[in-house]
Parts: structure tokens; C-alpha cells; sequence
């Protein structure tokens, strides 16, 4: 007799949980509208709402929200790389300070971006003789880390050792470098 009641309440719960989950979805979408449903249920899963992909895929083909294809930027201006030879030779201990430094870009999450440390370190006493933190992975970064090195160290007859990535390799770098006499 009291079936009815029972079913009307879970059906009203269910309405109301379906509705926040569209507006969450929603919100997520208008934040990243590059989303589509499996990293909008990522998302979803990081705010703590556990909902099966497929039912996010009804759910957002119900609500007309679809992933915007980005466009693919290919790189054409590639210019030659230089490469460096290996001065180190992994000898990775120095003798004296100043003389053999190491760099390298890492990356370090912030929230939903990533910001990139570029740093230069001692292979004397590993200490970190220079470092930069920039929003964006370019040459700018690693010219700036050089240039603060500039200001702390004398720079002549430096052995500067990095892993060969493209700012690395670049000319503009390459050219910096030569000027420093690193």
C-alpha cells in the first residue's frame, strides 16, 4: 500500500542527484570545453562524484555538450640544433666550486596548469646556483636562468652540462652562451 510513497521519494532523490550532476558538468564544461567524456569523468572524479563514463557520454550527448577539437599547430620554422659535445664525460663530481654546473627544465603542477622550474646546480656541493620559474616551457626560461646565473657567478670557464633538449640545443642559447663564455 505504502510502495508508491517509497518510489516517489527515491525518484525524487534521483532527480535531484541527476540535476547537480549537470550542472557540475556543465560548470566543468564551460571551465574546459575541450573535455570530452572520459576526462570530464576524471573531473568528476576529482571533485569527489563517482559517475559511470558511459552514463557521463548519455548525459552529455542529452545536454549538447561535446569536446572542442582543438587545431594540431605544426612546428615548420624548426631550426638546426647544435649539439654540444660532452665536456663532462659523467664525471659528475668537481673539484672545485664554480667550475662544473648542470642544468634541466622540470615541471611542477599547480592546480589544473603546470608552471616549469628551470635550475642550475653545482656539481661541488649540489647547491642550486640559479633558478627561474615561468608559466610557459620556452627559451626565454632557460635565457632568463642564465642570465641570474650571470649575476652570481663568473661565468669564465665554466663547464655548463644540460640533457640536450631543444632550448638547449637552440641557436639563440647557443649564441648567449658563447657571449658568457660558459
Amino acid at each position: 500500500m505504502y510502495k508508491w510513497r517509497k518510489s516517489s521519494h527515491a525518484a525524487k532523490e534521483r532527480r535531484q542527484q541527476q540535476h547537480e550532476l549537470e550542472s557540475h558538468l556543465l560548470a566543468i564544461h564551460r571551465m574546459h570545453p575541450y573535455f570530452g567524456y572520459l576526462r570530464m569523468t576524471v573531473a568528476l572524479r576529482r571533485e569527489g562524484i563517482r559517475v559511470n563514463h558511459k552514463k557521463l557520454y548519455r548525459l552529455m550527448k542529452q545536454l549538447g555538450i561535446g569536446s572542442v577539437i582543438r587545431k594540431k599547430r605544426r612546428f615548420f620554422g624548426k631550426q638546426d640544433s647544435v649539439v654540444n659535445p660532452n665536456r663532462l664525460q659523467r664525471q659528475f663530481k668537481a673539484d672545485t666550486p664554480r667550475t662544473k654546473l648542470v642544468t634541466d627544465i622540470t615541471y611542477i603542477r599547480a592546480g589544473e596548469q603546470f608552471v616549469y622550474l628551470s635550475v642550475i646546480q653545482d656539481l661541488y656541493n649540489n647547491e642550486i646556483v640559479a633558478w627561474y620559474l615561468s608559466e610557459r616551457n620556452d627559451l626565454a626560461l632557460v635565457h632568463e636562468t642564465l642570465d641570474r646565473l650571470r649575476q652570481h657567478v663568473d661565468v669564465s670557464g665554466v663547464i655548463l652540462h644540460s640533457d640536450q633538449g631543444f632550448q638547449y640545443t637552440s641557436k639563440p642559447f647557443n649564441r648567449k652562451l658563447n657571449n658568457s663564455a660558459c
